[in-house]
């Protein structure tokens, strides 16, 4: 072997020695969690729960990086764009990485290919939520009002093109209803609204309800989720009162970059798995009112791939104008 090539050996071994890729050296610095969306939402406090765990799972500081705008476009692109290192994360959830790219005409990113998943971190149920003052105690009493009322109630949202503000044009879909949509810069405004009497309904989460609902500032009137929940037992399913196309928990996941080396998406996955069979983060979790929900890498794929073709055609039933 001749002294040049040598040398350029040498070098390609060292660099690979010192590379952050390596499976067996992952992670050897800090590890930047990119939530899309503000600080305080159901994205950003199950973001935390699961950094908090991966330091403990991986001996290294896991920081979250709250990059909000656009419904989660702005911090999405942003971290598609970021070294395919392993020391980007970026939180992929069902309204960033299914509901956008189906709502507006043009997407900064591209759900798939330019991400890595890793695992999904846990299922959201969303709670169809009213003023307790609403003259209506149950969702059939609901549609009945809209109906004798066609333009006298609203339903607040996060804003245009949101899951909350589809989740309502769904529902005004399938009940044959209608009212005027409220857009909202976040839940919590509109669930202030909602409570002060400004709008009538809102299509939220339970992590962001829940306080409010056990205070009784609001009430809940149906909930997506496979069963009835623990800590809304009265409160039946969507699928119960005949609305499945709305008995679909959101989900909350984390993946990477696309280009991610393979090793470390899986010591990812594996940390992510331990993580969440953890019972400190179990509990942190379902306190939050949502259920943790661990898969490999390949089932939180397929999850993305399907949850956007399922997208695609909910916005074209329900005959969304795209924005």
């Amino acid at each position: 072997m001749k002294k040049r090539d040598i040398l350029l050996f040498g070098v390609a071994v060292a660099a690979a020695s010192l590379s952050p890729a390596r499976a067996d050296t992952y992670p050897s610095k800090p590890v930047r969690l990119v939530v899309p969306y503000a600080p305080g939402g159901t994205t950003d406090l199950l973001a935390r729960i699961i950094a908090q765990r991966l330091q403990v799972e991986l001996k290294q500081p896991f920081v979250v990086d709250n990059r909000p705008g656009a419904g989660g476009s702005v911090g999405s692109a942003y971290a598609s764009k970021q070294p395919a290192d392993g020391y980007t994360l970026v939180m992929v959830v069902e309204s960033s990485h299914a509901v956008n790219p189906n709502v507006y005409e043009k997407t900064m990113y591209d759900p798939v290919k330019d991400f890595a998943p890793i695992s999904n971190i846990a299922d959201v149920p969303n709670v169809l939520v009213v003023n307790p003052r609403f003259p209506a105690q149950d969702v059939k009493g609901l549609v009945a009002q809209l109906k004798a009322n066609p333009k006298k109630f609203s339903f607040g949202s996060s804003g245009n093109g949101g899951l909350s503000h589809l989740n309502g044009e769904i529902f005004k879909h399938v009940t044959g209803t209608e009212m005027a949509h409220i857009p909202y810069k976040g839940l919590g405004p509109a669930l202030t609204d909602l409570i002060g009497g400004q709008v009538d309904v809102v299509f939220d989460n339970i992590p962001s309800s829940a306080g409010m609902l056990q205070a009784g500032q609001t009430k809940a009137l149906a909930v997506a989720s496979k069963s009835r929940l623990k800590i809304l037992p009265q409160v039946p399913t969507y699928a119960e009162l005949g609305l499945p196309a709305l008995n679909t928990p959101s989900w909350f996941g984390i993946g990477a970059p696309a280009g991610t080396p393979a090793p470390v998406l899986d010591v990812l996955n594996k940390a992510v798995r331990s993580a969440l069979a953890n019972p400190e983060v179990i509990a942190a979790i379902e306190k939050q009112g949502a259920i943790p929900s661990a898969t490999s890498r390949a089932e939180f794929s397929t999850l993305i791939v399907k949850e956007n073709a399922r997208w695609k055609s909910v916005v074209t039933d329900i005959k969304f104008e795209k924005m």
